[in-house]
Formats: C-alpha cells, structure tokens, sequence
C-alpha cells in the first residue's frame, strides 16, 4: 500500500461505511436533479394536460445530450482524477479537473446554439406532433439558454465528489432543485405563464446550482486548481472522454432510443385508437418515473467509483470486489421495491401528473406495468459499467453502456412494432432489460475471476 492509500480513508476505511458516505449524497443529488424534469411535468401536466406533457417529452432528447456531456468530462475527469491521487500523481490530477470544467462550459455553449438555431427541425426530428410542436417550441425555446448551466451543474457535482465532498454535490442539486420547485409554483400557477413559466423556472434553478460550482473550484480540498490547470491539453482531455465515455455512450444511446420511441409512438399510434398525442404523453410520464428509481441506482454507482478508483489505482483489489458486490446487492433491493410498486400502483402514480380521458389512463396503465416489467434487474448494467470505467477500462464499459439501449432495445423497437403494432413498443422494454442483465452479469463475473481479485494482499 502506497503513502497517499495509508492517508485516505478511501484505502482504509470499512467499504459499507465508505459506499454510505459516496452514495447516500450521490442517490439524493440525482433524485434531486430528476426533479427537475419531474417537477416541470407535474406543473405542466396539471396546468396544460396531456399536450404539455407531450411536449416536455419531445424536448427530454435534448436535455439528455447535455447529460451526455456533463457525464463524458464529469465522470471522466472524476475517474481520472481519483486515479492519480491513488497513485499519488497530485500534479497531474489538477489537470484532468481544470480541462473537464473548460469543455464542459465550451461544449454546453456550443449546444446550445445549435438548438437555438435549429430548433423546430430539431423537434420534428424527434418526433414532435403537429398540435404538440407550439408547446415543445416554447418550452426548448428557453431551456436552450440554460445548457451550459446545466451542464456545468451536473458534470461539476462529479468533480466535487471527487474531491471527497459528497455532500457538497448533494447540496448542489438540491440547492438547484429547490429553486427550480419554487418557481414553477410561482410561474405556472401564480403567474399562469404555462410553458414558458416552467422552462424560465429551470433555466434559474440550473443557473444558481452551477454558480454553486464555481464557488466550490476556487476552494478545492485535495489539490490546488491553478489557472495552469485550465490550460487545455489535448492528451488530457483525450484521457478524461475514455473514462467518461461509457457514461456518455448510455446518455446518447438513450436519447437516440428515446427519439426512436417518439417516432414510433407517433407512427403506431396513429394507427390505434390512443392517436399520436396519447402514448407520446404516457410514455415521457413513465421515462420520468423510472429515473427516480434509475436514480438510485446511478447513485449506488456513482458513489462506488472513487473507492473502486482509488483502491484500483492502490492495487486493493479486495476492497474493490467488497466495494462491487456491496453495491449491487444494494440496486437489487431497491429495483426490487419498485417492481412491486409499479406493479400494483401504475394508475395512481400517472394520476400525480394531470388527468387524461380513459384511453389515456388505460394506454398509461398498460405500458407501465409491461414496458417495466423487469425493473427488478435494472440495477445491474449501470453499476457494471461504471466499474469497469472506474477501473481504467473504458472500453467494457462503453460496451456494457450500449447493451440495453442499442444492441437490444433500439433494434426491438423497429421490429416488434412491425409485427404487434404500438404493443411491439410496449414488449421491447423487457426483452432489453433480460437479455442486458444476463450479458453484464456474465461479463461482471469474468472480471472478478481474474487472478488479483483472489490473491491477499
């Protein structure tokens, strides 16, 4: 064990106590930020109806390319960051979190003026019906102008996890979160500004969370961050996309299924008796509820990859199966919880985000219960494949990223569909999420077979 493992707590300290300290402020920062997206649904949703909600849904593809980016140089410069300091390379480190923060800012902006730009292209490409469009041009139209908040808010709470405050990265969503709450309330219900009233209400809340980040750069802890270090290097920044990119890849690959859906709904549904508008609405609903229990266990991985980094970088190779099993038994008891929940209780839970006809509520039902089917095994791809990036092998974990999205579920929903109509969409979902666990979990136990994850230390 090397000096800089003797001296953290991320070396020495007991795994159950240290996957608390990460994950527990990791789980809430992301329950935290789904809300941003929830809580605009349910204003919308009880303000507009089914339209809004639709509308917020074909706008989700664009919200989830800045999740990309916040995730390639969050994760990626948090992942390389705590390697270095587990090899003791403290000059270095400084570096991986200065670039991260600078093409995070530059990509955001640039992202942004290309919606801006192109906007109803945009949204008719993800699949926008014509009486849906006016809502989703007025929403996008303002949440544009927040991408580099956005961004920088999500991407920097990594950075500052990293640093070893997990609790400051809670504080950052929540901070966000809260305001973003506030103002909705403010702007849809007291003000009446519908569309336009949400979107303003979390342009702000990002804006003041990402503030909160700047804050924090100008105090980190463990290294001192010098205009030096944001000086960009292309070796670096090259270094910090390898290890965030399996993050990343999962981020695009949903946006891209999620656009695929849009289309596909629009198509199918139209030849059904829910038309166009219904299963879009349904669907965005469901998408959103799921992150909440998505979050959890993005949480659970996120709060494992400084030990599983650390404890790699220091060749602790029992700590980092401790710290593995330990966090999958832990995203199989919650995925387990929300199985049953979403089982017995779909109506309910679609009633929160507005009323709808009895088409609407019985589309809703259906898709819910089968399309989450096996929720139950959800925990096992995202954990999986941040261990592998947190251990220095990106590609593993790029692969295990795009199992679910793209190998498996994109493909299923344009060949169901053929075949079974709008119900093809519906049964795409749980055939992805089978045969994705199955494929991680065999990949997951060829790695733990490996020689240094036996051998004492």
């Amino acid at each position: 064990m090397n000096t800089a493992s003797q001296n953290s707590p991320l070396g020495t300290a007991p795994i159950g106590k240290l996957l608390r300290q990460f994950a527990i402020p990791s789980i809430i920062a992301m329950l935290v930020s789904s809300l941003y997206n929830i809580v605009d649904q349910f204003f919308i949703g009880n303000a507009i109806g089914a339209l809004g909600n639709a509308a917020t849904n074909i706008a989700f593809p664009l919200n989830t390319s800045c999740v990309a980016v916040a995730l390639l140089f969050g994760i990626g410069g948090a992942s390389t960051f705590n390697l270095a300091m587990g090899r003791g390379d403290t000059k270095e480190a400084g570096s991986f979190i200065g670039n991260s923060v600078l093409v995070m800012v530059a990509l955001g902006v640039v992202l942004s003026g290309i919606t801006l730009i192109f906007l109803q292209p945009i949204l008719l490409f993800c699949g926008s019906p014509a009486d849906v469009l006016p809502y989703a041009m007025e929403y996008t139209r303002i949440t544009a102008l927040g991408f580099p908040f956005l961004i920088l808010s999500i991407g920097g709470g990594h950075l500052v996890r990293a640093d070893g405050s997990p609790k400051m990265t809670m504080a950052i969503n929540i901070i966000g979160a809260v305001v973003n709450t506030i103002l909705d309330a403010l702007f849809v219900f007291v003000f009446q500004w519908g569309m336009k009233g949400a979107a303003w209400a979390t342009v702000i809340g990002q804006v003041v969370a990402s503030l909160v980040v700047i804050w924090y750069l100008f105090h980190y802890k463990t290294v001192s961050l010098t205009g030096n270090c944001f000086r960009p290097k292309g070796a670096v920044i090259e270094r910090v996309a390898s290890l965030g990119a399996a993050p990343c890849f999962n981020q695009l690959a949903m946006m891209l299924v999620q656009i695929v859906m849009n289309k596909t709904l629009k198509y199918y549904g139209a030849q059904s008796i829910y038309g166009e508008s219904i299963p879009i609405a349904c669907s965005g609903i469901i998408a959103k509820v799921s992150m909440l229990v998505m979050a959890f266990v993005i949480g659970i991985s996120q709060g494992l990859q400084p030990i599983v980094s650390f404890n790699y970088g220091a060749k602790q190779y029992r700590r980092v199966k401790q710290a593995l099993i330990l966090a999958l038994g832990s995203g199989a008891c919650i995925c387990a919880v929300s199985f049953v929940a979403f089982q017995l209780f779909p109506r309910q839970i679609i009633s929160i985000f507005g009323d709808g006809s009895d088409l609407y509520f019985q589309f809703a039902e259906n898709f819910f219960r089968k399309f989450l089917f096996f929720i139950g095994l959800c925990f096992m791809q995202p954990i999986s494949a941040n261990f592998f990036t947190a251990i220095g092998k990106p590609k593993k974990g790029i692969f295990m990223s795009l199992t679910r999205q793209i190998i498996f579920l994109l493909p299923l929903l344009l060949i169901l569909p053929l075949f079974m109509g709008i119900d093809g969409v519906v049964y795409a979902g749980p055939v992805a999420d089978l045969v994705a666990t199955i494929l991680c979990t065999l990949l997951v136990i060829g790695e733990l077979r490996h020689p240094e994850f036996s051998k004492k230390e």
